[in-house]
This record gives C-alpha cells, structure tokens and sequence, in this order.
C-alpha cells in the first residue's frame, strides 16, 4: 500500500486500543501521544520528568479523549523486573496492549571514543537499546493477544550509517535497527504482529538541539508532519510490510515531489 502523505486526514481510528509511547515528554514523542488520544486510543504515557507527564495527561482530558495512563520510570537504570511490573500493571488496569511506539532517547557523550566514560554508555545502551528490548519483551504476551499488534522503533541515520564520534548512541540505534530485524523475522509467521522502524531525519526537537546547536531550527520539519506515517503503522499496514525502515526526509521529499507534479 502507498503511504500517506504529511498532509494526509488524521483519520485513523484507534477506539479501544491501548498504545504505550515511551518519551511521551519529549518532542515527538508528545506529539504521537496527543495523535492517538485524538484518535481513540487509550495512550500509556511513559517519561521520567512528572511535570512533563502531568501536563500531558490534563492536556488529553481536557481535549475530551479516553483518560491516559502514567507510567514514570528511568530507563537508564530500568531493570528486567520493573518491564515485568509495568505488563503486570497494565494487564490488571485493561487486559491488553496493541502497540508500543518506542521514541524516548538518550544522547549521551559526543567524541572520541577515549573521551567517553563506561558508566555513560551503560546508561545510553540501557535508555537506547535495552528499554526498547526490555519493554517490548515483558509486553509481548499482551500484544500476542491483539488483533492487530504494531511496534515501532524510532531510528537514527547515526544507527544506520555509524560515523566517528557518535559513541554508544550509534551503537544503540545500529542495534535497535538488528532487534527489529530480528523480531520481524520471528514474527514472519504471526499474522497479528508487525515492527516498524521510522528514521525521522532532521527535525524541531530537543535532541537536534543538542547535536547540532547551530542549525536555523525554524528550516526543519516539526514533529507534527510524521504522525500520518506513525498512525498509518499502527493501522493500516499490511502484514507483508512488517519489518520495513521507513526514511522520513526520502518520505518528506517525495511528498514534496508528488505534491508539485499534481499541480
């Protein structure tokens, strides 16, 4: 099937569904969870920052959408048994989860590898690759359950083109980009579950911020324009296009393209 366009109608019903979105604080992240509310979904707020989280939760009920759930936790000390508290909790609170979008992020150091302290990278490798396995694992028998289950992983191009000192962030989305692999495969024979992976490109967020503190932020895309692209792989998808990566700036610029050769 064709994928949307940014300028797509946000018509994608999520009524009933339960949608976890990690780094629900941050700048896509906050953007997918308020798609989904809108949508139908009831969305599961993960961040570490409550302010944030509180915010975003009045923010939903005050839209009149289904009333989100909270779920404070540090990734970058997450261990195995906090997953497993968080499937526990949410198979008591609604007995299902239909899909996970994974957006929380981890800079970390940027430099020479002989710069870069262990403890560092064991917290971006913790909040960049191991929650993502993590979570997704401890949620699996939930998402076994769906009619129709979709996990997303947020990609980098630093993941799929490693570059000199990009460090454990590298590293971790270069593996984020092998789990997903993996899981399609396992998954080949399981007609309700499909994984994704967007790699967004440049955009208006506070981790662009970080890398790249010199860019005129008003000439990138705002995180609003990919939410057709993740609400079309939460429904919509086929199952025979499970496992594919998604480039957002090739997906922006062909838009672009197909845009002007209509007029």
């Amino acid at each position: 099937m064709p994928l949307p366009s940014p300028d797509s109608p946000l018509d994608t019903p999520l009524d009933g569904r339960v949608v976890v979105i990690t780094g629900a604080g941050g700048g896509l992240g906050r953007v997918l969870a308020l798609a989904c509310a809108a949508q139908g979904a009831t969305v599961v707020l993960h961040g570490r920052a409550m302010r944030k989280l509180d915010a975003l939760y009045d923010e939903i009920v005050a839209g009149g959408f289904a009333e989100p759930s909270i779920l404070p936790l540090d990734f970058a000390v997450a261990k195995a048994e906090d997953f497993a508290n968080v499937a526990s909790a949410l198979q008591a609170q609604s007995n299902r989860v239909d899909a996970i979008i994974h957006t929380a992020v981890m800079l970390g150091t940027l430099g020479p590898i002989e710069h870069q302290a262990f403890d560092q990278w064991l917290a971006t490798l913790r909040v960049d690759l191991l929650a993502p396995f993590g979570l997704t694992r401890a949620l699996l028998p939930l998402l076994r359950t769906a009619p129709d289950a979709s996990v997303v992983f947020t990609l980098d191009t630093r993941g799929q083109a490693p570059k000199a000192y990009w460090g454990a962030y590298a590293v971790a989305k270069a593996g984020l980009s092998a789990l997903l692999a993996i899981l399609s495969d396992e998954w080949e024979g399981t007609p309700n579950l499909r994984v994704n992976g967007v790699v967004p490109g440049p955009m208006r967020s506070p981790l662009r911020a970080q890398t790249h503190p010199g860019d005129d932020v008003t000439k990138l895309p705002r995180p609003e324009v990919f939410v057709p692209l993740y609400l079309y792989l939460l429904n919509g998808q086929p199952k025979s296009e499970s496992g594919g990566v998604i480039d957002g700036s090739t997906w922006l610029r062909q838009s672009a393209d197909g845009r002007r050769d209509r007029r």
